[in-house]
């Protein structure tokens, strides 16, 4: 890409990825063409398909758990074609490691809602829970641990009683006890990734800044 190219492109995405400035979006479109390979599905476009994302998750964001890692590619992947385009590479990014509180209230819904009917089910909310549990040997059922934990949570969090959350029930609870944000999940880097990736991801911000000069 082009230096004319990078900036136009850039100048268009700083307007909806409100949390990077011009020069950090620019170093992002840049990592994104160093990651971007092409697609091992031919019915998807050209950029991160899942595996290559994925990788990004585990390697640089310490992600391990493979369903939640699915998830929080189809929170990304806006149109559904099963690939990354650098617009939905920044536009995620900007939530992923600088949205605010209720931007990120929507996206951890989303990667949680898994049907996209509007809203965490039982269902949903036990096949995370026992994907993201270590499993300990016990004379006890482990289902019953996870169905146990689920009436927990829904007593916590589903105000009007109809036994799944809405997203107004989400949004409710988690701006009353912020950690339940990521209850069913863990789908946001930790401080110290974030702080690592943004480090090494943005470097080059001066050298992108004295190039405006060009």
């Amino acid at each position: 890409m082009n230096r004319k190219k990078l900036q136009e492109l850039a100048e268009s995405l700083c307007k909806t990825a409100k949390h990077f400035n011009k020069f950090e979006v620019e170093c992002l479109i840049k990592l994104f063409h160093t990651l971007e390979v092409e697609p091992s599905d031919r019915y998807a476009g050209i950029g991160l398909d899942r595996n290559s994302f994925r990788n990004v998750l585990h390697v640089t964001f310490g992600m391990t758990d493979d369903m939640m890692m699915d998830r929080v590619f189809r929170a990304f992947d806006k149109d559904n074609d099963s690939c990354i385009s650098v617009t939905e590479w920044v536009e995620g990014l900007s939530i992923f490691l600088r949205g605010t509180l209720e931007e990120k209230i929507k996206y951890c819904f989303e990667v949680y809602d898994m049907n996209s009917d509007g809203y965490i089910s039982r269902d949903e909310m036990f096949l995370m829970l026992k994907n993201g549990l270590v499993q300990q040997p016990s004379d006890e059922d482990p289902n019953e641990g996870i169905k146990d934990l689920i009436e927990i949570t829904l007593k916590k969090m589903d105000y009007d009683h109809d036994g799944k959350l809405s997203y107004a029930d989400f949004e409710n609870a988690v701006k009353d006890e912020n950690l339940l944000l990521e209850a069913f999940g863990p789908c946001l880097p930790d401080m110290k990734c974030r702080l690592a990736f943004e480090a090494q991801a943005f470097r080059n911000t001066a050298e992108c800044s004295a190039s405006k000069r060009y």
